[in-house]
């Protein structure tokens, strides 16, 4: 169990990483438009994140 743990672990941060290696420049603005969002805003991208992962999951499995 903790190998796909892990797996997903690093899964997730070669595909976090992608963005910033590629373009680097519409990285930066991207985090720089995050930064102004209202927790709110940032709870909501959250959620709707956490979601679509859980449907990925699901639908996966």
């Amino acid at each position: 169990m903790l190998d796909y743990w892990l797996l997903g672990l690093a899964l997730m941060l070669v595909i976090e990483g992608i963005l910033p290696f590629l373009l680097p420049a519409q990285w930066r603005e991207v985090f720089r438009r995050a930064v102004t969002l209202s927790d709110g805003q940032l709870r909501f991208l959250g959620l709707t994140s956490m979601l679509l992962g859980l449907l990925l999951l699901y639908w996966v499995k």
